[in-house]
């Protein structure tokens, strides 16, 4: 490992092509699982891990790997198994991204892309899987002379100094090239900041909950704030929190969690203006969750999400109201989303001390089943009281709506809920459309319960 100042610049380790451009990965960070080439070159491989101490107890699937590249032009993957293991049976998630799989032989597999993408190819669904992050080329990158630009590059394995705790202010950028490991974490506040590359922020050298900043990205009342590409490996806490900010735009990162509880990916916090769109997250805790923690950071509100793959472990897909003393929670939409693993609810409103919850709307979520032996909570819409909340009241649920689901798989028991708590805690103007659970349409015969103190649930 080496120690390297902010700002340090060494020139670039990355080898390209006319269509593709390949990333090198540390020796200390390449996986034993799978070693892949993109039109014959070889691409770096990355480890990443489930289930550190003290939760070995569950069992997700034990160590992954993550691979990204760059294109633009149709690539061959060729991806080789370092371990014995079935291929017979591989599949790639989302099943939307449409792509074959062709066996080589017992260790190889072959796969075209058209276009860039992002995937999950499992041999035996969680059990070792290799993600793949095929990027669009790398543009708009920082001018490394300016002063405020805060620039990781050469490749190799950087631990920040201040025992990896780096701050950016107002107009700053922070950028990790390609092929670079930064071990740290990222505290920042003002506005027009830009965090940025294609690079690795690793987070797995600390335990749990003791990074050197709050969350791994702990984005503290910024205004006009950027994150784009970066990849996040093995959170040691929540991976990137938004409190009290306005206008923030996320796009095309990637989350390898699963190390550790409570790594939530991405969680909007009393935040306005958000736009998350084309990331992959992978989590042990909720992928994204809306909080309004405190009454006077103001609304969680104009939230959209779209074009996503998210995968969660152990907790919730998405989840709105926890910990949430906003006055609303409301303008939040939901569009293109692939949800390729799932345990509890992929879509969970609980609105308690008197949070009005409105406005929340999902349409065209693909949502992939591998629980055929319980019932499985798709939607489930309720004001609550739970051992979060400071008082101890409901919220308010009511003009949400729920489209264009379809939910694939192994047949399961899947489910949709909407209830209130009491008559003046409703959940109310709720709307089904076009949900098919297994290819049969969503009827309270099959997975729709309407529970007490709602008003105007409809199903279509």
């Amino acid at each position: 490992m080496k120690v390297v100042l902010l700002g340090l610049a060494i020139g670039s380790l990355l080898s390209a092509q006319a269509a593709v451009t390949c990333y090198p990965v540390p020796d200390e960070f390449r996986s034993s699982l799978w070693e892949m080439q993109v039109d014959g070159k070889v691409n770096g491989v990355y480890s990443a891990r489930t289930c550190d101490k003290p939760f070995e107890k569950y069992d997700f699937g034990g160590e992954y790997a993550f691979s990204g590249f760059e294109m633009d032009a149709p690539v061959t993957l060729r991806i080789r198994s370092l371990v014995a293991r079935d291929l017979s049976q591989v599949r790639i998630r989302p099943a939307s991204a449409n792509l074959a799989v062709t066996k080589i032989d017992d260790s190889t597999l072959e796969v075209k892309l058209a276009k860039p993408c992002q995937f999950s190819l499992e041999p035996n669904g969680r059990e070792h899987p290799l993600l793949v992050f095929a990027n669009e080329p790398e543009t708009d990158i920082p001018d490394f002379s300016n002063p405020k630009v805060k620039a990781f590059r050469g490749g190799g394995v950087i631990r920040a100094e201040n025992n990896g705790r780096i701050e950016l202010k107002e107009g700053e950028t922070l950028y990790i090239a390609a092929g670079t490991v930064l071990q740290g974490g990222i505290f920042a506040t003002g506005a027009n900041i830009r965090i940025c590359g294609r690079g690795v922020l690793d987070s797995s050298p600390w335990e749990w909950r003791k990074g050197p900043t709050g969350n791994v990205l702990e984005l503290w009342k910024c205004r006009d704030l950027r994150v784009e590409d970066i990849t996040i490996r093995g959170a040691s806490h929540w991976t990137v929190v938004p409190t009290n900010c306005d206008g923030v735009k996320i796009r095309n990162i990637k989350l390898c969690g699963g190390r550790v509880q409570n790594d939530d990916g991405i969680n909007p916090c009393n935040s306005r203006d958000v736009a998350i769109s084309h990331c992959f997250i992978r989590t042990d805790d909720d992928c994204i969750a809306l909080k309004g923690l405190n009454t006077s950071y103001g609304n969680c509100e104009n939230i959209s999400v779209k074009d996503c793959i998210l995968w969660c472990d152990r907790a919730r897909v998405t989840l709105l109201g926890h910990e949430s003393r906003a006055p609303y929670m409301r303008n939040i939409r939901y569009e293109n989303i692939d949800v390729v693993h799932f345990q509890i609810p992929v879509f969970l409103l609980e609105p308690g001390e008197e949070m009005k919850m409105e406005n929340v709307h999902a349409d065209g979520i693909r949502i992939e089943c591998d629980y055929p032996e319980r019932k499985n909570p798709i939607v489930v819409a309720r004001p609550t009281v739970n051992m979060y909340m400071r008082t101890k009241v409901p919220g308010h649920v009511s003009d949400c709506s729920f489209e264009n689901f379809t939910i694939i798989g192994k047949p399961a028991s899947c489910f949709f809920r909407v209830e209130g708590k009491d008559e003046n805690h409703l959940a109310q103007r709720v709307r089904f459309r076009n949900v098919r659970i297994f290819d049969k349409p969503l009827t309270p015969e099959n997975g729709l319960q309407i529970g007490n103190f709602t008003k105007d649930v409809t199903n279509e």
